[in-house]
């Protein structure tokens, strides 16, 4: 009995000592996995998640009025909005501007309110250069703060009316929603109430059809072009579907900027396709495919082709054409084999191209400013026009933000109709 306990506590002692070298084993593979993935882990956080996150930060930082008129705003806090700002409010706007001396941060304080007022820069311009409102600093600290109403009126009439103050007070926050919501057409009253733009003002959400509708009409038309060209490489020998792809990833090696004016040149009345038609008798003008919609839609349809063709031969590769003859030998319709039978598993590389085309083509710029028109210009336009014309980092940040809010969504819808998929499957 003795010997057996001493057995049985040697194999229990043996079995945890396994246990223990088991883990540490694990614990050291975790541990070189994890220093093998942190230079990757670093490199993704620096180029790519911290320059995000700066950006949606951007879309709602509002910085401009708070750090401008510090003593205005704390002055203002309470104010009810409904009428005139006390006199107390006028000498600490003028004691701000008084002490804004730095240019930029006076132009930045200028143009913010320019945006919820027109006129709104001259209005500032001109109070900063009469400040300060006495000769001498003795007498302009003896002056009363209803001396200082009267002088910053008698400079501009505007100082007197309440919707003046009611800019500078809606933007009492270092965080403003009002980038986001101009983005889509809306804006903050002067009670902090969410209501629509002016009609004649509102412009984004029409940008943000407009660039779905691109987006997705170029994906379609890559999807109908591109299917059949995958399906037909797929059945190619090994050597002719690899001469056949390298044609059709040649444009990847092609500037896009090259590739545009190449169809500006094909698109034009004496382009090829218009002698062509002419020449053929099927028209007697030419058509109109420069500058509008159609010349868009071919360029773009041309230069995201091959990313709906890669990941459909891909997966048609993978597909056994034995499922396809064994439907037809059992009786099946030819086109009925190739709907029920091969189609069905082509859906991942639908999915997959579809989504590539339609996320890269709803980012595009350069192709719709230099084929399209007025009416074809894509949020990616405005975003580039904030940047480098108007210099509104806010409002850049902003349609870029919602712009990469609907990828995230369109990445979570295509997540839940894979995971569907391969659960009825």
């Amino acid at each position: 009995m003795t010997t057996m306990t001493i057995a049985a506590d040697l194999s229990a002692e043996s079995a945890g000592r396994l246990k223990r070298e088991l883990k540490a084993v694990e614990a050291k593979k975790r541990t070189k996995a994890m220093l093998l993935v942190a230079p990757l882990a670093v490199f993704l956080l620096l180029i790519f998640v911290v320059p995000i996150g700066a950006l949606l930060t951007r879309a709602v930082q509002n910085p401009e009025v708070v750090s401008a008129l510090p003593r205005t705003l704390h002055t203002l806090a309470g104010w009810e909005r409904t009428a005139p700002p006390p006199d107390s409010a006028y000498a600490a706007l003028a004691a701000d501007l008084t002490s804004l001396s730095d240019g930029e941060k006076r132009g930045a304080l200028a143009r913010r309110l320019n945006i919820e007022i027109p006129g709104y820069r001259s209005l500032v311009a001109k109070a900063a250069r009469a400040m300060p409102l006495a000769g001498d600093e003795g007498h302009r600290a003896a002056l009363t703060p209803k001396e200082v109403h009267a002088k910053l009126v008698e400079v501009d009439p505007r100082w007197d009316e309440i919707s003046y103050w009611q800019a500078i007070e809606k933007n009492s926050s270092a965080y403003s929603p009002f980038y986001l919501l101009a983005s889509l057409d809306h804006k903050q009253d002067a009670f902090g109430h969410i209501v629509q733009t002016d009609p004649e003002q509102q412009i984004y959400l029409a940008v943000f059809g407009r660039t779905f509708i691109i987006g997705a009409v170029v994906t379609i038309c890559a999807l109908l072009l591109g299917y059949p060209l995958a399906y037909w490489i797929s059945t190619l020998p090994e050597r002719r579907a690899n001469l056949v792809m390298i044609l059709v990833l040649i444009p990847f090696w092609t500037s896009i900027l090259v590739r545009v004016a190449a169809w500006i040149v094909i698109l034009q009345s004496e382009g090829l396709v218009n002698k062509a038609l002419i020449g053929s008798g099927l028209i007697h003008a030419p058509l109109a495919l420069l500058f509008n919609r159609v010349g868009v839609y071919i360029s773009m349809t041309h230069i995201l082709l091959p990313f709906m063709i890669l990941p459909l031969y891909s997966v048609m590769k993978s597909v056994p054409p034995t499922y396809q003859r064994a439907a037809v030998s059992l009786g099946s319709h030819p086109f009925a084999a190739f709907w029920r039978v091969y189609m069905p598993q082509t859906y991942p590389g639908i999915g997959a191209g579809t989504l590539l085309v339609f996320i890269l083509a709803i980012g595009y710029y350069i192709t719709p400013a230099l084929l399209g028109g007025p009416d074809d210009e894509m949020v990616s336009y405005y975003v580039a026009y904030f940047t480098n014309v108007t210099i509104n980092w806010g409002m850049a940040c902003a349609l870029g933000g919602l712009l990469l809010a609907a990828t995230l969504v369109l990445y979570v819808i295509y997540g839940r109709f894979t995971r569907s998929s391969l659960s009825l499957g």
